[in-house]
């Protein structure tokens, strides 16, 4: 009873938050459920409320994320991201690299704020919206570095999904390397899906669509080695003794992510309910995404957004181009 005393309000809150914003993202999936949650949240935020609101937003920001993305584990199919994804895997590798490095070197010159270069680098290299949520918690990033980091990863979606398709044709893509370079070098799924079915309905094949979107899944099993080594590097840079204890390094939530998807893989066919799963686990993101935006404030939000957008630009034209680099040498396209 006391914690539904001191949570429920805030968990009704970013309920009713997240019911339009998961239509919205139906309606608009370039954008997303998130995104809608975050821009209402930060509408919201600026109104005043009671104390007792707060404790369900904390909660929401912080654990329901968490298990949002247990969740996802239930969509992925480990067999099948290999099988696909193995083909795609050295270009993967080189990209997250190259974005990880780049936003760390681009902050030490710019000064920007470790957290929201470590977001939007993690953003840009993996998955988007998703890997920030996953990556947030181990490092214990604020609701104000969330809300920026995701900000700068949205908008260079949307520009994404309608610019790579002509740039593909001008570039002469054959399906199969514009799909692996959307896959690569798109930061979110459903933007990677956008893009690629515009060029699916241009080419009358969807050959780049799948394979687009099967080698974005295949970057997101990245989620779980780079959160394992931010709670390591995050344990050490923040730990008060040079001794780090072994189970703070593991974010027990990215291992049963990866329990999830064990399980789906080899049972997943035979239990239709798992297919509901990955579902509820968006909209918890989206009531996560909404429990952000209400603990932000957007003045400061606007004002501290000039550098975050001008890292997210330079790891994603840098990621862009690594990985034309690397399918023109593995002979791809």
């Amino acid at each position: 009873m006391n914690f539904l005393n001191n949570k429920l309000h805030g968990l009704a809150l970013c309920f009713a938050i997240a019911v339009p914003a998961a239509y919205l993202g139906k309606l608009f999936p370039i954008i997303g459920a998130p995104v809608f949650a975050i821009i209402l949240g930060l509408l919201m935020a600026g109104i005043p409320r009671s104390d007792i609101f707060q404790g369900g937003i904390t909660f929401t920001s912080k654990k329901i994320l968490q298990y949002a993305i247990i969740l996802l584990g239930f969509g992925m199919n480990l067999f099948e991201i290999f099988r696909v994804g193995s083909q795609s895997l050295l270009i993967i590798i080189s990209t997250i690299g190259t974005a990880l490095v780049v936003s760390y070197a681009v902050s030490r010159i710019m000064k920007i704020d470790h957290d929201i270069a470590t977001l939007v680098g993690v953003g840009s290299s993996i998955c988007g919206g998703s890997a920030i949520a996953a990556a947030a918690p181990v490092i214990k990033a604020s609701d104000e570095d969330i809300a920026q980091s995701i900000s700068v990863i949205f908008l260079f979606n949307v520009i994404a999904a309608f610019l790579f398709p002509t740039l593909g044709a001008i570039l002469g893509f054959n399906d199969m390397g514009f799909g692996m370079w959307a896959g690569t070098a798109i930061n979110d799924t459903s933007s990677v899906v956008a893009a690629g079915q515009t060029w699916a309905s241009a080419s009358g094949s969807d050959t780049a669509l799948n394979y687009a979107t099967i080698v974005k899944l295949t970057r997101t099993l990245a989620i779980i080695p780079i959160c394992l080594g931010l709670a390591y590097l995050t344990s050490k840079r923040k730990a008060t003794t040079s001794e780090v204890k072994i189970s703070s390094i593991f974010p027990m939530f990215i291992i049963y992510f990866l329990g999830a998807s064990i399980i789906n893989t080899f049972a997943g066919s035979h239990f239709d309910f798992f297919q509901f799963l990955p579902a509820i686990g968006k909209f918890m993101i989206a009531m996560a995404m909404a429990a952000i935006g209400l603990n932000t404030n957007l003045v400061k939000l606007i004002k501290t957004g000039g550098k975050p957008i001008l890292l997210g630009l330079i790891c994603w034209f840098c990621i862009a181009v690594v990985s034309l680099a690397m399918q023109h040498l593995l002979n791809i396209w």
